[in-house]
């Protein structure tokens, strides 16, 4: 299944993986002052609502810095693969140095490199704002996720306040500099990778950031 719309029909700007792993190389030495404090109460509550996880495994599409590792309960089978090898780099010398055990890949989202049905919870903290496809990578995410599994996204999508929408489209060609698009539409994301999320919630201060939790219904044949 195709997307069916570019990256321009979700969001004003446009970005390609190179760019942003040149963003994302100058942001890893920072990142964790920057991007960890401030997101942390986001990613706290998306493995919260994950229940008990001991024993399942998981996919961090997009893990950066590995801020959400040492969140997980004792015993989750835990995978993170992301794009940028100076984020992959510092979250490497987080798991020696915390002595987590989760399995790390350099890996494009958007073309995973695991079989069908992989995981029991897909999740992507912060990243669909990041990608040049991300309906592709909601359909990749779905892919390796098992039949009745979990797929699990935080981010920042475009305001439903008709002014403040205006506002994050006007930004967001200026936001991929610093690392995100600020007005990816959730609605149209959504509905284009054939989801409907169970429930979305806002979470982190000031509440303008939104995670979603579907299940991974079986792919049509």
């Amino acid at each position: 299944m195709s997307s069916g719309k570019s990256p321009q029909d979700l969001s004003m700007a446009e970005v390609e993986n190179d760019v942003m792993a040149q963003v994302y190389a100058n942001l890893s030495a920072i990142y964790d002052v920057a991007f960890g404090p401030v997101l942390q109460g986001g990613r706290r509550r998306a493995v919260a609502t994950m229940g008990d996880t001991a024993g399942r495994r998981i996919l961090e599409v997009g893990v950066g810095t590995g801020l959400n590792l040492s969140l997980y309960q004792a015993g989750t089978d835990v995978t993170g693969i992301d794009y940028s090898s100076e984020m992959l780099d510092r979250a490497e010398a987080r798991v020696a140095r915390e002595g987590l055990r989760p399995r790390l890949f350099q890996m494009d989202a958007a073309d995973l490199r695991f079989p069908d049905d992989s995981f029991d919870i897909v999740y992507a903290p912060y990243l669909i704002s990041v990608v040049p496809d991300p309906v592709k990578v909601l359909l990749e995410m779905r892919r390796v996720c098992r039949p009745s599994g979990r797929i699990v996204v935080l981010n920042h999508f475009r305001s439903a306040h008709p002014l403040l929408s205006r506002v994050e489209q006007w930004i967001s060609p200026f936001t991929v500099h610093i690392g995100f698009k600020a007005d990816v539409d959730m609605t149209a994301l959504f509905a284009c990778a054939g989801f409907v999320p169970d429930w979305t919630e806002k979470v982190n201060r000031p509440r303008i950031w939104t995670l979603a939790h579907c299940t991974c219904l079986p792919r049509p044949e």
